[in-house]
C-alpha cells in the first residue's frame, strides 16, 4: 500500500511540474574594455514572446557622448574587439536604424552618456532571439563603439573603434 501512494504522489509531481511554465530563455554579456579604454557594462536579455527584451549599462564613456552599440557575428573579443568580427546579419539587409525593417539584426539603439559617463538602453527587439534559428545571439558579441552610429554607412554606421566588448553567454 505505501509503495502505491507514493508511486501516485511521484505521478502527481511530475504532472505539476510539466504544467508549470518554464522560465523564459535569458542571457548575458559582461563588457570589458578593449586595449587602451576603461567603458565597462553589462547586458541582460531575455525573449518575450517573439522578440528579446534587452538591457544594457555601460560606464566609462566620455559624458554627454553618444556612442554605437551592436551584436557582432563572433563570439571572442580579442584584445582590441576584432575578433567579434563583423555586425551580426543572417538575413543579409543592410546596416540602418534600430526601429527600422531593413537593418542588421545587431543594430542596437545608440547608448547617449550622461554628465557622468554612464548610458543604459532598455528596448524590445524582433529579429533576433535566444532560441535556436538564424537569429540566435547567444555566443556572439556585443561591442561599445566610440562614435555615434549615423545609421547609413554600409555595413558599420561609421561608429569608430572598439571600445568595449563581451560575449553573449546562455543563462
Amino acid at each position: 500500500m505505501k509503495t502505491v501512494i507514493t508511486l501516485a504522489a511521484v505521478t502527481v509531481l511530475l504532472a505539476a511540474c510539466q504544467s508549470m511554465p518554464s522560465e523564459p530563455p535569458r542571457a548575458t554579456a559582461q563588457l570589458q574594455p578593449t586595449k587602451g579604454n576603461k567603458t565597462i557594462g553589462e547586458a541582460t536579455f531575455e525573449q518575450a514572446g517573439n522578440k528579446v527584451h534587452v538591457v544594457v549599462f555601460v560606464q566609462g564613456l566620455k559624458p554627454g557622448k553618444e556612442h554605437g552599440l551592436h551584436i557582432h557575428e563572433g563570439g571572442d573579443c580579442g584584445a582590441d574587439g576584432m575578433n567579434a568580427k563583423g555586425h551580426f546579419n543572417p538575413y543579409g539587409k543592410p546596416h540602418g536604424n534600430y526601429a527600422s525593417a531593413a537593418r542588421h539584426a545587431g543594430d542596437l539603439p545608440s547608448l547617449k552618456a550622461n554628465a557622468k559617463g554612464r548610458a543604459k538602453v532598455d528596448v524590445e527587439l524582433d529579429i533576433i532571439t535566444l532560441a535556436s534559428g538564424p537569429g540566435n545571439i547567444v555566443g556572439r558579441s556585443l561591442i561599445v563603439h566610440a562614435d555615434p552610429d549615423d545609421h547609413k554607412t554600409q555595413p558599420t554606421g561609421n561608429a569608430g573603434g572598439r571600445i568595449a566588448c563581451g560575449v553573449i553567454k546562455a543563462d
